[in-house]
């Protein structure tokens, strides 16, 4: 009789063993109530609507405005002038000058359209001023022959600001980049302590089945009952492990959902049930990879900011050369008397336009020190070294960055393998285990030591899982390339 009973408290307590160890370790996925929020649904909002990828699109359409604001340089101007003085009825002078200058790109020429009109009953009016009383028309060209030839400011300013729109797609691309590295990581760590504190329950309900049937033989008095402290112990310290995780999973939760926006810009929460996705097998790295390493030191947006801040400086060091030339500026226009309203023009007059009817000028200015100018054109050369050792330096440390995480990659494809290896050998203890305490071979204690070793091999392959997803993101981040969402 007494060997029935402790046959059917054995087959009592594996029934408990077996049911315990069929629902340890299903995804929750498998739930009824639950939806499985994807990696790349995840991606795809988060580069719709998050704040900071908008902030980016924003990036260039400032560096539009800077490059209108520089061909505003080169906006024709319209200039009047009207001076009148009057004094003891009599009447001193009357000016009124007008000149509409038309810049002209190629060497900086400017189309210059002048009317002057001095009235000629004004008793101190200097003779040079005098023009007819319909006034006097001008039409020429203003030059500059020496130091801004080529290059003036305002061309200098319209090349640098169109080289500042690489530098705004680079920062545009930069931002985009580490807003989705850094939402890659919250997912995953999602991931991670979903599959930690279901793992962990698991565990507890486990380990609580195991005290309960260890205290219903020590009630039929098979086992003493101190031998059920060592099995409560394991119950209290998974507890406590649990609950541990179930914050870290609400805390996980918390850092996704600063990713997730409404299409009009207000913060939504991740729905109560939703999970996340099982990564995706861990495949080589040898193609899609290596092909983007191949690409780091061209195509990295940080490489690039640097590439534009050295054509910019080159810009500036040819206008800082120019600037130690004298400065020459020609110009010469071609004068006519201004016809009345109601008199057509006649080409045949002595005031027309003619080659002796013209006014010339020429201007320059030349430092004899030229210790701002020299000084200056230095400056920039200074910066322009500093800046090219810079991008050395860092094409060098991002190529290598980018290597690292290529390498590491390929370990933890290797790692992972080999955990899941692990992972089936010890289900093949377990299950042995509980076949050897099913004949009275072995004891309660090391089917329990064996399932619990069960469990931290695979909260380690979860663990591998979610840091191989985190190290792709980590990849292409180095790289200077926006994830894949397909990954």
């Amino acid at each position: 009789m007494t060997s029935l009973r402790t046959l059917l408290t054995r087959w009592l307590i594996l029934w408990l063993c077996v049911l315990s160890f069929t629902l340890y370790g299903q995804n929750d996925s498998s739930r009824l109530d639950t939806t499985v929020f994807q990696a790349r649904v995840f991606y795809d909002l988060v580069r719709q609507r998050h704040p900071l990828i908008r902030q980016a699109g924003l990036f260039g359409d400032e560096a539009r405005q800077i490059v209108i604001q520089a061909r505003g340089a080169f906006d024709p101007k319209l200039v009047s002038h009207y001076d009148r003085k009057e004094f003891g009825s009599d009447l001193y002078y009357d000016h009124w000058q007008n000149k509409l200058a038309i810049p002209i790109w190629p060497a900086g020429i400017d189309l210059n359209i002048s009317y002057d009109r001095n009235d000629p009953a004004g008793r101190y009016i200097n003779p040079e001023e005098r023009t007819p009383p319909t006034g006097l028309t001008g039409v020429g060209l203003s030059m500059p022959i020496g130091r801004t030839l080529f290059i003036d400011a305002r061309r200098n300013a319209l090349r640098q600001a169109r080289v500042a729109q690489n530098l705004a797609e680079a920062d545009r691309i930069s931002l985009i980049n580490k807003t989705l590295y850094d939402a890659a990581n919250a997912y995953w760590d999602w991931f991670l302590a979903h599959q930690q504190r279901r793992l962990l329950t698991d565990g507890y309900v486990l380990a609580e089945q195991r005290f309960v049937a260890l205290r219903l033989q020590a009630q039929l008095g098979d086992v003493a009952y101190i031998d059920t402290t060592e099995a409560l112990i394991t119950v209290q310290d998974r507890l406590v492990q649990r609950q541990k995780a179930i914050v870290d999973e609400q805390n996980a939760r918390l850092q996704v959902n600063v990713f997730l926006w409404t299409p009009d810009g207000q913060p939504v929460d991740l729905p109560p049930y939703s999970v996340p996705q099982t990564p995706p097998p861990a495949l080589s790295v040898d193609i899609i990879q290596q092909s983007l390493l191949d690409q780091v030191a061209q195509r990295h947006p940080d490489l690039l900011k640097l590439d534009g801040k050295l054509q910019q400086l080159t810009i500036e060091e040819r206008f800082r050369q120019a600037m130690i030339q004298p400065q020459i500026a020609l110009s010469a226009s071609l004068l006519s008397q201004t016809p009345a309203l109601d008199v057509g023009y006649d080409w045949n007059s002595y005031y027309s336009f003619r080659p002796q009817n013209y006014k010339v000028g020429l201007d320059i200015v030349f430092p004899l020190f030229l210790r701002k100018e020299r000084g200056k054109l230095r400056e920039v050369q200074i910066k322009y070294q500093q800046t090219l050792l810079d991008r050395q330096y860092k094409g060098r440390a991002i190529v290598n960055d980018a290597q690292m995480a290529y390498n590491q990659l390929q370990a933890l494809i290797s790692q992972i393998t080999t955990q899941q290896r692990a992972i089936e050998n010890q289900r093949i203890l377990v299950r042995g285990e509980t076949d050897k305490f099913l004949l009275g071979e072995s004891s309660l204690f090391l089917v329990n030591s064996r399932e619990t070793k069960l469990i931290d091999l695979q909260l380690k392959g979860e663990s591998l899982k979610a840091t191989y997803q985190k190290a792709v993101a980590e990849f292409y981040y180095l790289a200077g390339r926006t994830i894949d969402v397909n990954n």
